[in-house]
């Protein structure tokens, strides 16, 4: 190598220098000067040549690519600065430097110059280089580069070649003295100094550039310093941010055509080419023009910043992130993170800490980009999915296995599609990143090749001191540059990973926006949520691993050719060794893949389950089916432990094997070594640097197994994911979309069969339907026939066969089932619009609202519950009517909104809006009901029956028809004409009072009545206090609140949670851990040794002796320590697989038990994030950290001891060191704890987000929301990277301190070693500083471990929250004496019985004193609020008593357990709720019933018929939420539920709201019949069905007012009479 060198440098001086060829070889001997000798020196030829040229050449040659990458970036032009004006002229200084030195040698050296040009030429060089750096300087203040790498590196250039002068020059003056040559030495010391000015100037970042606003975050980032998100604020800013898009839309209503916007108002768009849902390609660009005039109607009010703020304006001014500020040196040290590093250890970091996201990290900036790569790549998948189809179609019909595998092509290319749209997109960014990681393996393999200079140094006695320090210190460098170029690439790949994320959750939440009905079947919510949390994460996890599937290989091969030149062909042992390896656990990665697989499959049916669960939880207790769904919540939960623990022992095999392939490579190739030859001796040398080989093969030993696993697991996901980004979507040409007219048909259904799939039946045939502009259109039928179905053709909801049909204007639709949102009553009924007040009175009004309003705690402020948990089902249908009201809209669809409301409420309600004097009167009004009384006043009268018209024409015609409708009519409807007469005269009475705000005269509290899905309110909004009518006009800002936010716990995690932790894996196992892990690393540390010993075995006769004993005894200790390693991982893999399974079923226990009031404020989101991101990672995650930690804390004790046994020195450097660890590890650990707390809390609301969004799609799609649910959705998933990403960054932070800290024990060890070679033999040097080199990332992988630990450890923590919540009562009572026949007479008694929501709360119910005979039928009637629904809320325990008692059948309800009391009594709720699961499932989930029985109760529900027609008959899949069948049916299923109980005490809750008046009057038939000799309460909305019973209770402010037959209280003309009145019943 050294003869190479000085042969370059020859031929160098030969073609530069003008010497004369006598004094070339005094230039070659030179070389002795500089490395052959006690005091190196380098000759003045290389000084003045090498050494000036090379910082020119590099500043020359890169210049035009440099100037052309700042032509590209323009960031905008930088004031001239101080930092920029001193740099200037010291630049100057420099440059006149060179000049003057030119001068000087042609004055001063002529004699010289005629020898040595090269010495004039040199200043020359030099200086027109300093001129050059000085205009890239002003070229880069001009185009905004703020830092500039590329100056950076050539002044380190320059720095370093001025080092070996320096010296020189130093030298000289010390030997001849300083006076000789004062003029130069001042100007080169003077220039030297410059030079690191320079230098130190480059490592600050200049002032950031002017000019180059960022418009998009102008518009997002307007007024408020804190944005909550709260439902409050989020959609009051968002209706500002909408008022910007209709500005937008105005403004360029000039230059689009009529049809576009008439697609953009009705919220059914057309794929631009910047994506499906949203024309941001067209508001981007007008953005430019208006960005300062839109900004100003963005209205935000004011609140008080807390933990789930975001700082769309303050944060972006005063808290960007610092590392848009940091210069080069600070971005590749990570320094620019301590700030937040040191505030994190000092206060527990919240929120409004966290920086705002760098432009580029923004949803907004992702997704606008790739939506559109992704909408090619979908159009050419579906080319070749049509090309497919067509060829399959011209030959005979594929056979089932053909079928299948297509569906998996299809499947698999969706997969690819989606990876190549990634790739395009990030793929530039990651490359830099792979290039970082080239350069720390060049570092990484040089490393080795110095280790054996040194130990060729420690045997070569005769060789000077300085290189054994040259060579530490060297080792030293190329340790921490490894250490920078390694972390610059974790923390590209981690970018990258985040915005991968960011952009997959996008395009999954936009997808969920405009997928059809029959692909939303196919992927629940729960499914869904698991593709943005757990597939997501494997995608990350890909990122950072996918360069070692290539890499890996790569440094195998070379790790193999430096053992070759070592050992020569013994090397090949390793390669053997290797390849008998890489089959095993490819093996092993395949068969992990298809348990993945098996193991994601169950966790999905988990979700889906628990989110099933959640949604349904009311219906759960009230049927006592908890442990029903308990048991089928477990089921799935083992099923999926089961896949995972047979994943985890393969991996520990895979662990073991590559763990201790290290050992059995040396084994293999020392083994060979020796016995091929008696003289093959093994030295320190060859021992040593093969070792350190061989630990560098280890990494990608390690992860290749890693990287492959994570590669087939992000496969799976891309296929999961591209195959529901893929997935059908709703076509646009299913409804037409026409600009409005003045006159004419604004609805037109022409010769229309539809269907909910493409393949399955049409639920809709021949459909003819003309409605005129501004008529009422009433779409009558029985349950089933196809009414809702109906309005989903006129939306574009259903697929459409054949036909036409074509809607004019604006669209606002009620559906059947209100959807509302978990913001407040104001929000959700102003829906993303400005708040014109008149306007919204008047619909309150209308709406029959304000009686609501007056009693809810803050009014129309006071916040909705997910789902409006809180609202009753009529006043959730009447928010849905008014949002779709305010909306002023053009067309209305309506679903039956009238059924779910009282009958004079109903009657208000189509006077005052639908009817022809309502607000509605001009407006196209097409209206599904069951109402008869309302038809005589419809413009237009649908029959439907079995999916076809089959008579339509007005309410007169149809009557002189004499058809089926007649017939029907004068059946059912004779006695409802006559009272619509006087139920209008009635309701004209009681108009006044219904817009009263005084209507409900007492406290505000909402105390008065309670959930069961009545006409009530909710037991969560009694949390809040009070408010007197004097403070009517300043209600609290956080009285309305319902909803807990997801808190983040502060501080360390409390040791509480690790004893919990390890306490349900048992002390016994543990101390079984801990003792292999120790016998492992006592192996491990025995036979390094062992080899070290060996090493320095004399060579006698050119032989060493029993050689084949040390390779046995080294054998043994290798396998006992594979062995060690193998139990060590089964063991922890099997503790956490233990420790889950417990700490997954608390939390289910503890979920399920809790009350309802717990559901009622804890959003749904957080609790599926609980079940699980949060158990997931207790299931992989904290095992996985745990084996991690342990590994490398033994481990470095092994290098702690072995370096002490050779150097006891040693311990001055490393207890400092271990101090100032210790110093680092707790700054980091309190910051990231506290980052993983607010990553893990801000990650709820963006799945409480997705699951609301995709139940209410129909709606957003309707009204045409879609752009302002994007950018609530893209603002959640912002707001959670706000905190990932220094999540991320503080481990890289982390790392590059602590690997300084590790290199320095490097140094340490090194130089010891040299300063003591006289004492220390090469084998234990060796020893030493191969294991050494180990510090350095076990130090950092301890720490980071530890803290993977204590951050998932987190999620222990959020599992075990729910533990100390409040709880229901036991559901069973041990040593209960309770009759297996009770209630046998079902008699129900109240005494003396109080009902409160919570303590502090004025009593619900006061002072009831009831009793209720066998057999007998009562009627709970009152106005909303009255506490009839707190009656049965009592019965059912859902709320205990304050005061007081209720008997039944003499026994004490509180004395017995909740399921022994639920089991016992049933109710009918008003909103149906099914299961995903098999129709058997559903009305008996503990398979009591026999089939006979279960046919027997369908048929007295009217259901039997509909059942056999099912192809699976009880066995028909329900879709989630029973969304495949219609309310109604859903209705009659509850009720065939309670026929199939058959109690004693049966309660109904306005269960007959949802069907038609046939079928009402059937069930009512059947109650009649089959629960003659129970006990029925029935909570009446319709004072016609009650009218028979034989008692009648009328509650009025949480008293009984009125109590008796309904005949003898018509006859004493109270309470009840004036609402039989009113009802027209009198």
């Amino acid at each position: 190598m050294l003869a190479a060198l000085n042969h370059f440098l020859w031929l160098l001086c030969r073609a530069v220098s003008l010497a004369q060829p006598d004094t070339l070889p005094l230039i070659r001997q030179d070389w002795n000067r500089t490395w052959y000798t006690a005091n190196p020196d380098l000759t003045q030829c290389f000084q003045n040549t090498v050494l000036v040229w090379v910082p020119c050449v590099y500043l020359w040659l890169l210049v035009p690519f440099y100037c052309v990458h700042l032509y590209c970036h323009d960031r905008g032009r930088i004031q001239m600065s101080c930092l920029c004006t001193v740099k200037m002229v010291l630049g100057f200084l420099l440059a006149s430097f060179g000049f003057v030195e030119f001068f000087y040698i042609l004055l001063e050296r002529s004699q010289e110059i005629e020898h040595h040009m090269v010495f004039l030429l040199s200043p020359i060089i030099r200086s027109i280089t300093v001129i050059l750096a000085l205009c890239i300087i002003q070229l880069e203040r001009i185009r905004g580069c703020r830092s500039s790498v590329f100056l950076f590196l050539f002044w380190v250039l320059s720095v370093v070649c001025s080092l070996v002068p320096l010296r020189a020059k130093i030298q000289l003056a010390i030997d001849e003295g300083i006076a000789s040559d004062i003029v130069r030495y001042l100007a080169f010391f003077s220039y030297f100094s410059i030079q690191l000015a320079q230098l130190f100037l480059c490592c600050f970042a200049d002032q950031p550039p002017q000019g180059k606003p960022i418009l998009e975050k102008e518009v997002m980032r307007s007024t408020s310093p804190f944005i909550p998100l709260t439902p409050t604020t989020l959609a009051s800013y968002e209706r500002g941010v909408n008022k910007c898009m209709r500005l937008v839309s105005e403004e360029l209503e000039k230059s689009l055509t009529h049809s576009w916007l008439a697609e953009r108002s009705f919220g059914v768009q057309k794929p631009q080419s910047g994506g499906v849902d949203t024309p941001s390609g067209v508001c981007s660009s007008f953005f430019s023009s208006t960005s300062s005039s839109l900004c100003s109607d963005i209205s935000v009010p004011k609140h008080t910043p807390h933990k789930h703020s975001i700082q769309p304006s303050k944060g972006s001014a005063s808290n960007p992130c610092p590392v848009e500020d940091a210069s080069f040196l600070s971005k590749i040290l990570f320094w620019w993170f301590t700030g937040l590093v040191v505030k994190g250890y000092r206060t527990p970091l919240e929120a409004e800490d966290l920086w705002t996201l760098r432009e580029e990290d923004t949803s907004h900036k992702i997704i606008s980009d790739l939506q559109q790569d992704w909408t090619v790549e979908c159009a050419e998948l579906q080319k070749q999915q049509k090309a497919l189809a067509s060829g399959a179609a011209l030959g005979s019909r594929l056979p089932d296995q053909a079928q299948l595998l297509r569906k998996l092509q299809k499947e698999q290319s969706s997969g690819f599609f989606l990876l190549r749209t990634l790739t395009r997109k990030f793929g530039p960014y990651f490359l830099t990143g792979t290039l970082c990681i080239i350069f720390h393996d060049a570092f990484m393999f040089a490393i080795p090749q110095v280790l054996s200079l040194l130990l060729a140094f420690m045997r070569d006695g005769d060789a000077p001191v300085w290189k054994g320090y040259f060579y530490a210190t060297l080792m030293f460098l190329l340790s921490c540059l490894q250490s920078l170029f390694n972390h610059q690439y974790m923390y590209t790949c981690f970018t990258v990973g985040m915005r991968v994320k960011t952009a997959v959750m996008g395009l999954v939440y936009r997808k969920s926006l405009v997928v059809n009905s029959s692909a939303r079947r196919t992927c629940t919510v729960g499914e869904i949520v698991n593709l943005v949390s757990a597939d997501t994460q494997k995608l990350m996890d890909f990122v950072v691993y996918f360069n070692a599937v290539w890499l890996a290989p790569i440094e195998i091969a070379l790790c193999l050719f430096f053992l070759w030149q070592h050992l020569g062909p013994s090397a090949l042992a390793g390669i053997a060794t290797v390849i008998l390896i890489f089959p095993l656990n490819g093996f092993i990665a395949k068969k992990r893949s298809k348990l993945q697989e098996i193991q994601m499959k169950f966790m999905d049916g988990r979700i889906r389950l628990m989110n099933e669960i959640l949604n349904g939880i009311k219906i759960l207790k009230f049927y006592a089916w908890e442990k029903a769904f308990l048991e089928q919540v477990l089921g799935y939960r083992e099923k999926e432990l089961k896949a995972l623990k047979k994943s985890q022992i393969l991996y520990s095999i895979s662990i073991a094997s590559f763990n201790s392939s290290s050992f059995l490579i040396a084994f293999a190739m020392f083994g060979v070594y020796v016995m091929l030859d008696d003289r093959n001796v093994l030295d320190a040398q060859k021992v040593f640097v093969s070792m350190a080989l061989i630990n560098i093969l280890k990494t990608p030993l390690s992860q290749l197994p890693f990287a492959i696993s994570t590669t087939m697991q992000a496969l799976v996901s891309l296929r999961r994911l591209g195959k529901y980004l893929c997935s059908e979507e709703l076509r646009v040409d299913n409804v037409s979309k026409a600009p409005l007219s003045p006159e004419g048909e604004d609805v037109m259904i022409e010769n229309g069969t539809f269907s909910w799939t493409p393949e399955g039946p049409p639920c809709l045939k021949r459909i003819n339907v003309h409605v005129p502009r501004g008529s009422l259109v009433a779409v009558v039928g029985h349950v089933g026939s196809g009414k809702s179905s109906l309005l989903s053709a006129m939306l574009g909801e259903t697929e459409k066969r054949t036909g036409q049909v074509t809607v004019k204007g604006a669209v606002a639709y009620v559906p059947q089932q209100a959807w509302i949102q978990n913001a407040t009553v104001q929000d959700n009924i102003l829906f993303g619009r400005d708040k014109l007040k008149t306007w919204y009175q008047r619909v309150l009004d209308a709406c029959a609202l304000l009686p609501d309003l007056d009693i809810l705690p803050a009014g129309d402020a006071t916040e909705i519950g997910e789902k409006g948990l809180n609202l009753s089902g009529g006043q959730k249908q009447r928010v849905s009517l008014a949002r779709a009201v305010y909306r002023k809209a053009d067309v209305y669809l309506l679903d039956d909104p009238l059924s779910a409301v009282d009958a004079h409420v109903g009657q208000h309600i189509f006077d005052r809006v639908i009817g022809p004097k309502g607000v509605l009167r001009d407006k196209t009004r097409i209206l599904v009901t069951h109402g008869m009384s309302f038809l005589p006043q419809a413009d237009l009268i649908l029959v439907l029956v079995d999916g076809e018209i089959t008579e339509s024409g007005s309410y007169q015609e149809l009557l002189s028809r004499h058809g089926a409708f007649a017939d029907f009519i004068h059946t059912f409807a004779s006695t409802e004409r006559k009272e619509s007469v006087i139920q209008r005269a009635g309701s004209r009475r009681s108009n006044a009072r219904l817009s009263m705000v005084d209507f409900m005269p007492f406290s505000r509290d909402l105390s008065q009545e309670q959930l069961i899905g009545g006409d009530t309110t909710n037991t969560n909004l009694q949390n809040m206090e009070p408010v007197s009518e004097t403070d009517q006009d300043q209600i609290p800002e956080d009285l309305g609140k319902l909803t807990e936010e997801d808190k983040a716990r502060t501080g360390r995690v409390r040791l509480e949670l690790y004893k919990k932790y390890f306490k349900t894996i048992g002390l016994a196992i543990i101390i079984l851990i801990v003792f292999l892990y120790a016998f492992q690393q006592a192996a491990s540390l025995t036979y390094s040794y062992w080899l070290s010993m060996w090493a320095d075995d004399p060579v006698v006769n050119g032989t060493q002796i029993d050689t084949d004993l040390k390779l046995s005894v080294f054998g043994a200790l290798g396998f006992v320590q594979g062995i060690a390693i193998f139990g060590t991982t089964v063991a922890i893999s099997i503790c956490g697989i233990i420790a889950s399974r417990q700490l997954h079923m608390d939390l289910l226990v503890n979920v399920l038990r809790s009350p309802m009031s717990f559901f009622e404020c804890t959003p749904s989101g957080n609790l599926l994030n609980r079940f699980a991101k949060e158990i997931d990672a207790i299931d992989c995650m904290v095992p996985e950290g745990l084996k991690m930690m342990l590994s490398y804390v033994f481990k470095l004790l092994e290098v702690c001891i072995i370096v002490l046994m050779a150097t006891p020195f040693a311990a001055l450097i490393i207890l400092p060191l271990a101090f100032l660890y210790a110093f680092v590890q707790s700054f980091y650990v309190a910051t990231s704890c506290q980052l993983r707390r607010l990553e893990a809390v801000s990650r709820s609301p963006i799945y409480t987000h997705f699951n609301e969004t995709v139940q209410g799609a129909s709606v957003i799609r309707a009204f045409g929301e879609q752009p302002r649910f994007i950018l609530q959705a893209n603002r959640r998933v912002d707001f959670n990277q706000t905190s990932y990403f220094p999540r991320f960054v503080a481990t890289r932070w982390l790392a590059v301190n602590l690997e300084f800290v590790g290199n320095v024990v490097v140094l340490a060890a090194a130089i010891l070693s040299v300063m003591g070679r006289s004492t220390l033999s090469p084998g234990i040097v060796g020893l030493v500083v191969s294991h050494s080199l180990q510090v350095t990332g076990i130090l950092s992988w301890i720490v980071r471990s530890w803290t993977d630990v204590e951050n998932n450890i987190v999620s222990v923590e959020r599992v075990n929250e729910f533990a100390d919540t409040p709880k229901e009562a036991s559901w069973s009572t041990e040593g209960s004496s309770l009759p297996a026949a009770w209630p046998q007479s079902a008699t129900i008694e109240f005494q003396d019985y109080g009902l409160q929501y919570r303590k502090g709360l004025e009593l619900a119910l006061k002072d009831i004193t009831l009793h209720i005979n066998q057999k007998e039928k009562v009627g709970i009637v009152g106005r909303t609020g009255a506490g009839k629904s707190s009656l049965a809320l009592g019965i059912f325990r859902i709320l205990e008593a304050a005061k007081g008692k209720i008997l039944v059948d003499g026994v004490n309800i509180a004395d017995i357990g909740l399921h022994d009391l639920r089991s016992r009594i049933t109710i009918i709720p008003q909103d149906p709720m099914l299961f995903s699961g098999s129709l058997r499932m559903n009305l008996d989930p503990f398979d009591t019933y026999t089939d006979e029985e279960i046919w027997s109760s369908l048929e007295l529900a009217h259901l039997k018929t509909f059942v056999s027609n099912l192809p699976d008959k009880l066995n028909y899949e329900c879709s989630e939420g029973g969304e495949n069948l219609s309310l109604g049916q859903r209705q009659l299923v509850c009720l065939a539920r309670a026929l199939l109980r058959k109690t004693k005490v049966l309660v109904l809750d306005e269960a007959t709201a949802a069907v038609d008046l046939e079928t009402d009057t059937l069930i009512q038939s059947t109650i009649r019949t089959q629960f003659e000799h129970c006990t029925v309460l029935t909570i009446a909305h319709r004072l016609n069905t009650i009218m028979d019973y034989t008692r009648v209770i009328v509650m009025d402010r949480g008293h009984i007012s009125e109590m008796d037959s309904p005949a003898n209280l018509i006859s004493q003309r109270g309470q009840f009479y004036r609402m039989c009145l009113e009802a027209g019943l009198v």
